[in-house]
C-alpha cells in the first residue's frame, strides 16, 4: 500500500461538479492499494499517517501529529501510485490491486483513521475526481508499506 501524504491548510474533492469531501487543516492522503495488500497494511499506514510528526510546535519544529493538532484527513484512492513506467511510454498498472480488493482496503484505511479519532472526508472510489488543495509548507511524504517489512538500514540485515 502506498500513500502520498500532503500537509494542507484545506483540501476538497469534487465529482460531477459536486464537492463530496472537504477538510480544513490536516492531511490530504492519496492512497494506492497494491496486489497482495491486506487490512494489516491499511491499519499500519493509517496509524503511521495519524501519528507522523509533520506539524510545527510553538518553536517551529516538526513535533506535532495530526492527532496532536486535532486535524482532519481527506482520503482519495489513487491506483496510479502503482504505475510501472520501466517499459515503453504507457504506464502499466498491473501491480495495483483490482477494484474489488482495493475499495474495501481504502475504506478500512479511512475507518482506522476514524477509529483513532480523526475526522475523515473521502473521495469516491473509481470516480473521475478533481482534487483541490492548499499545500502547507509544502510538506509531502511518501509512505510505502513494503518498507516496513524491510530492515531499517542495510547494516541491520
Amino acid at each position: 500500500m502506498r500513500a502520498v501524504i500532503q500537509r494542507v491548510s484545506e483540501a476538497s474533492v469534487t465529482v460531477d461538479g459536486r464537492v463530496i469531501g472537504a477538510i480544513g487543516r490536516g492531511l490530504l492522503i492519496l492512497l494506492g492499494v497494491g496486489v497482495g495488500d491486506t487490512e494489516a497494511e491499511a491499519k499500519l499506514l493509517a496509524e503511521k499517517s495519524a501519528n507522523l510528526r509533520i506539524f510545527a510546535d510553538d518553536e517551529g519544529r516538526f513535533n506535532r501529529s495530526l492527532l496532536d493538532i486535532g486535524g482532519e484527513a481527506l482520503v482519495v484512492s489513487q491506483f496510479t501510485l502503482y504505475a510501472d513506467t520501466r517499459r515503453g511510454r504507457r504506464p502499466s498498472f498491473s501491480d495495483a490491486a483490482p477494484p474489488e480488493i482495493a475499495a474495501p482496503l481504502v475504506e478500512a484505511f479511512a475507518n482506522e483513521l476514524q477509529r483513532l479519532g480523526i475526522a475523515v472526508g473521502a473521495g469516491q472510489f473509481g470516480a473521475m475526481m478533481q482534487v483541490a488543495l492548499v499545500n502547507d509548507g509544502p510538506v509531502t511524504i511518501l509512505l510505502d508499506s513494503a518498507i516496513f517489512r524491510e530492515p531499517r538500514n542495510r547494516h541491520e540485515r
